[in-house]
């Protein structure tokens, strides 16, 4: 299975392919989007938009996991990012592509085994379950492999619920 993970951004977008074969998981591709702060609402998210399309006819992932706004005191970014999830979401529904949201905490929990991880430690997590010599750069793309990975997680999770049914 190709696992698409997505960390949404307006200024810069993660994403991070992985594909998993039995009980092996490898990194296929990560990166980022980024957009200039500067430039207009509607133009960066054209270009997201435009760009996660190509980032999925490249990797043709079978299945899109995309993290969640995080709403904290700055309702702004909040909102922000919100608009970056809606264009993750609208082009896996232009694809075809069946996708899955996850919370910041459901993806540190599924990663690091602590929904209140740090940062370095959800990195740290990833590059060890991808067999990575150093956490991947920059941290948004190490974000959205951790969003990946927490989708196969829960995978994992769902099969075994129903195996013992």
């Amino acid at each position: 299975m190709r696992i698409l993970g997505i960390d949404p951004g307006t200024v810069t977008m993660g994403y991070g392919v992985i594909e998993s074969r039995d009980s092996e998981t490898t990194l296929i591709d990560c990166g980022v989007l980024s957009t200039s702060a500067r430039s207009p609402m509607g133009e960066r998210l054209v270009y997201l938009y435009r760009n996660i399309l190509e980032v999925i006819d490249n990797s043709r992932p079978d299945i899109i996991a995309i993290e969640q706004p995080f709403v904290s005191k700055n309702v702004k970014t909040a909102f922000a990012i919100g608009r970056a999830q809606a264009i993750a979401i609208l082009a896996a529904a232009d694809r075809g592509v069946p996708y899955h949201e996850y919370s910041p905490a459901q993806v540190k929990q599924r990663v690091a085994n602590y929904g209140a991880s740090s940062k370095e430690q959800v990195q740290e997590m990833v590059r060890l379950q991808l067999g990575l010599a150093k956490a991947p750069s920059p941290s948004d793309a190490a974000d959205a492999l951790a969003v990946a990975l927490c989708h196969l997680s829960e995978m994992h999770i769902d099969d075994i619920l129903s195996s013992q049914q």
